[in-house]
């Protein structure tokens, strides 16, 4: 024999109410019948009192046990109900996008795509194709562009980059009119004229295609490359996955010389010299349009190209990006930052100095720096106090003391030679190993060399043959020496009162650094 079924509480409430509704439903059918013979047979009024009494009285306790009966299913048993339909449509749905994500795919396999829906305004909207997170592999030059991040009012490498997607098929002309829609984010974002010889973007693509990064490349410029792509996980973003990056900065040795005779700065010196004259026949592409910057001839460039870098400099040159390794507070190597902000605090892991190369008669260097983040113009202004340090024969202390509150004015060397190596991501590499493929670039190390060669690296040396960048650089700086506040250049690698940089002062930057590199 089989044990008796438990009784839950709602069906305990259930059969509660059944004899208080057997009672009611008896109630009413006499109260018809009795209707019936009061019509028919003209029955006392008394008799048809007491069947209204009765039906008053019948419906007054249904009508309590009914109140009593909704209240506890609320709580109970039609809240679980109610949750379960919930839950229940949500997976209709769930299983619906599945089931029509997996009929799409079948579908672009076979090449039969999507069957066109109407839109509202009565034209064909375009068959839905399942999109996947990736991350692609590119390198560019960044001459004649604002910078890598997508800007609506510039000309920029992601604006071009997202254009492209678009038109080779990669991003749906539904997502074509906003670049969030696809998620899209850099590891990196390089400013105006700076390079990258290798760059991650990360965004949700169209990936049906095994052609798809050679019709990309094909509405690309030749000076923006996609190298290739892998799957990611799919909350992968380039930015915040990103450990470190690694720049680099080519330089030529010639900047190094020893710094000529400039102007003292004086008390009215300042005020004296903030009125440029502008030159009437600077040379066309020159941005020494100041009458007191001096722009070296063609015999003296030819001596300043014919320098070689000897190994007590090129010792020292070492010695000073050395000082750089570790956790410091670069405040003073980006703008709009104090000292006491901890965003400040920035972790340099290396950073290398190449030997002495030659390329078209002009002596170079390549800066290597690996670090976990860099601030706005930190890599330029770190190089261009090297720099001016060597030229002026300031001694290595001062390094360390611009690590310290005191506010100065660090000059940033040209956007020109830098460029970005490559973004790293060993953490997401580990975190993924035998579930998705590695983001490393090492499978396209012979491309990226080939392209940096022609199109970074060439670009480069060509700019600087044609217009002397860094010599005109140096020339502007020498030439308002007594307008910019470099009175912590000296030699015994203190800063003095008068080099600190009050509150409420201006901070002044070069003029060829305002005209060239606004947000570089």
């Amino acid at each position: 024999m089989s044990s008796p079924t438990p009784i839950t509480p709602s069906d305990a409430t259930v059969v509660e109410a059944a004899p208080v509704a057997a009672e009611v439903a008896g109630v009413k059918r006499d109260a018809e019948e009795t209707k019936d013979t009061t019509e028919t047979a003209s029955a006392p009024e008394a008799t048809t009192a007491s069947i209204e009494a009765s039906q008053e009285s019948g419906e007054s306790a249904a009508k309590k046990q009914r109140v009593q009966i909704e209240k506890e299913d609320t709580s109970s048993y039609m809240g679980n109900k109610r949750n379960k339909v919930r839950g229940n449509i949500r997976g209709a749905d769930k299983y619906k996008g599945k089931s029509r994500n997996a009929e799409d795919a079948a579908k672009a396999e076979a090449g039969e795509g999507s069957p066109a829906t109407a839109t509202e305004e009565g034209g064909e909207k375009e068959a839905r194709i399942p999109k996947r997170k990736v991350a692609v592999m590119m390198g560019y030059c960044g001459t004649g562009y604002q910078g890598m991040q997508v800007n609506p009012s510039a000309k920029t490498i992601e604006g071009d980059l997202f254009k492209a997607l678009v038109k080779a098929g990669a991003v749906s002309k539904d997502n074509a009119d906003d670049i969030k829609k696809v998620s899209m984010m850099r590891s990196a974002r390089t400013d105006k004229g700076v390079h990258a010889a290798g760059n991650v973007v990360s965004l949700k693509m169209i990936v049906e295609d095994n052609d798809i990064i050679e019709k990309i490349n094909k509405e690309l410029p030749e000076q923006i490359r996609l190298f290739g792509y892998v799957r990611t996980i799919n909350s992968f973003s380039a930015k915040t996955l990103c450990d470190s990056r690694v720049y680099e900065y080519l330089l030529p040795t010639y900047v190094f010389l020893p710094r000529p005779p400039v102007p003292e700065r004086t008390a009215g010196s300042e005020a004296a010299t903030a009125k440029t004259v502008l030159r009437e026949n600077a040379p066309e592409g020159s941005m020494a349009w100041d009458e007191k910057v001096h722009i070296s001839t063609p015999e003296e460039m030819a001596e300043k190209r014919n320098y070689r870098i000897d190994a007590a400099t090129l010792a020292k040159v070492r010695e000073g990006f050395s000082a750089y390794i570790g956790t410091k507070n670069f405040h003073n190597f980006t703008i709009g930052h104090d000292f006491k902000e901890k965003t400040c605090n920035r972790y340099i892991m290396k950073f290398d100095v190449s030997d002495p190369k030659m390329i078209e008669g002009t002596e170079w260097l390549s800066l290597k720096v690996h670090g976990q983040s860099f601030m706005l113009h930190q890599i330029r202004k770190m190089v261009g106090l090297i720099v001016m340090i060597i030229r002026t024969d300031t001694p290595m202390r001062l390094i360390p003391e611009t690590f310290k509150a005191n506010k100065i004015n660090i000059p940033k060397a040209p956007s020109l030679g830098l460029l970005l190596e490559r973004p790293v991501f060993t953490t997401y590499n580990r975190k993924v190993e035998g579930k998705n493929p590695a983001l490393d670039f090492d499978p396209y190390t012979t491309e990226m060399e080939a392209f940096k060669e022609k199109y970074i690296y060439e670009g480069i040396i060509k700019e600087e043959l044609t217009y002397n960048r860094f010599d005109e650089y140096l020339q502007i700086l020498d030439g308002h020496a007594d307008k910019y506040n470099f009175g912590y250049l000296n030699k015994i690698g203190v800063i003095p009162e008068d080099a600190i940089i009050k509150r409420g002062d201006t901070l002044r930057e070069t003029e060829s650094d305002a005209e060239s590199d606004v947000s570089a």
